[in-house]
């Protein structure tokens, strides 16, 4: 194209310089040319960047950083979070494709995670080494432009034991229909992660989705202290609020189970159903922060005979800003069980801050980070156990850092320093490893 116009800037230079010599003096004619060629070198580009759209017409060729979010949902039918650790996308924020997103219904995809750990502590009884973490698939796959479905799925290796165990124990995590009404009203049916606090719906069982290699101990899976799973129907939406960002969910159904660590799958233990309302702020012009409070009630079996039915309420805050340049997570919650037999009430307090930072050095890979954590349970505490039905407090201290190798790879390293009991009671001190990875 070049070669084209030169050529017929030269024709006019030489019909200028034959037919109008006194109209056309030579230093005009050079600013001529000059201004001609200015004019060749943008029209190129123009043309160039027209060849760049039209070879990726429908979509930008290289994904924004921020725009794969590794699978959250279900609902969600939202493409995977990339590395760099960005902000969570909690179970709220899931949607399933607009109309014209999906030609076909229905439209399966398949999202996995996994872990390898490596740990190490000088703590009497533990053994060191590596681990295989979990290997978790999540499957979403939208039915209309408005209902939808997830699924997701734990293989964890099981310590060998005196019974006979498979090596690999097979959990189903969540099982969701939803169907989306509006912005307003969205209601899903199922199994999913009770909204009882923000670490539990922000951070699944893929641990390359959360900045630190280990849950919080009043939210870990397995945990006591605060229900991890709900089986149910929830209700959720946005409220009109105009900046404030105001959203709410509201859910009914099985609370725990006779082992109070796990969800009742099978259905209510004392046909006594639970409840779980959750209200929370994402302020429009605060792009990452977060505040809220929650709810939850439920009647719960007692792991002795001696106390067969115990009241339960938790109440719970949360104040969080996933930036990354910074990141801070705080949460609260108060765990009140009485006994209608006897007439006593405990209250057991859990707490955890949580900060971090990525550097800007390095093409911003490295993000080191500090978690301070403690549990309180009041002497006498019937449900929960901390150890060993004599220990009454947890405290521990995180320092640790994550490397992103790869958009969905990440090598992580901490060490803790915890405390199970009060004043006096020793300290261990623990070192660990762990490769995450989505895929």
């Amino acid at each position: 194209m070049r070669r084209i116009l030169l050529t017929a800037l030269a024709i006019v230079s030489w019909s200028g310089s034959v037919w109008g010599q006194e109209s056309a003096p030579p230093g005009n004619q050079a600013e001529l040319v000059k201004t001609l060629l200015e004019r060749i070198d943008k029209l190129e580009k123009r043309v160039s960047d027209l060849e760049g759209k039209l070879a990726c017409p429908a979509q930008p060729c290289e994904p924004p950083v921020r725009a794969v979010r590794a699978l959250e949902g279900a609902v969600a039918a939202k493409p995977v979070a990339v590395a760099q650790n960005p902000a969570p996308m909690p179970e709220h924020e899931q949607r399933p494709p607009l109309a014209g997103e999906q030609s076909t219904f229905p439209s399966m995809q398949i999202r996995g995670f996994a872990d390898v750990d490596f740990g190490a502590t000088d703590q009497h009884g533990t053994t060191s080494g590596f681990t295989l973490g979990q290997f978790v698939l999540h499957i979403s796959s939208p039915l209309s432009s408005k209902v939808s479905f997830f699924g997701e799925t734990s293989f964890t290796a099981q310590a060998p034991g005196t019974t006979n165990l498979p090596p690999y124990k097979l959990d189903v995590e969540r099982v969701l229909l939803r169907y989306d009404y509006n912005d307003i009203f969205k209601i899903s049916f199922g199994k999913y992660h009770t909204p009882v606090n923000y670490w539990n719906t922000a951070y699944h069982h893929g641990l390359w989705l959360q900045t630190t290699i280990a849950r919080p101990e009043m939210i870990k899976f397995g945990g006591q202290f605060l229900p991890v799973h709900f089986i149910g129907v929830l209700g959720e939406g946005e409220v009109p609020s105009g900046p404030l960002g105001l959203n709410y969910q509201v859910g009914m159904g099985n609370g725990r189970s006779t082992d109070i660590a796990r969800a009742g799958d099978f259905g209510d233990i004392n046909n006594n159903r639970a409840y779980v309302v959750n209200l929370f702020s994402k302020p429009i012009h605060i792009p990452g922060f977060q505040i809220g409070t929650s709810v939850y009630g439920d009647e719960i079996s007692s792991p002795t005979s001696t106390l067969p039915r115990t009241r339960e309420l938790i109440n719970s805050a949360h104040i969080v800003w996933i930036h990354e340049t910074p990141e801070f997570l705080a949460e609260f919650a108060n765990v009140r069980h009485y006994i209608p037999q006897t007439g006593q009430t405990f209250n057991s307090q859990g707490y955890y801050i949580q900060m971090a930072y990525r550097l800007p050095w390095f093409d911003k890979k490295w993000k080191p980070y500090y978690r301070f954590e403690h549990i309180h349970l009041p002497v006498g505490e019937p449900i929960f156990t901390i150890s060993s039905s004599n220990i009454t407090n947890f405290e521990g201290s995180t320092a640790g850092v994550r490397f992103d190798i790869t958009d969905f790879a990440a090598l992580k390293a901490e060490y803790r320093n915890t405390q199970n009991g009060g004043a006096g009671q020793p300290r261990f001190n623990g070192v660990f490893l762990q490769s995450s990875f989505t895929f």
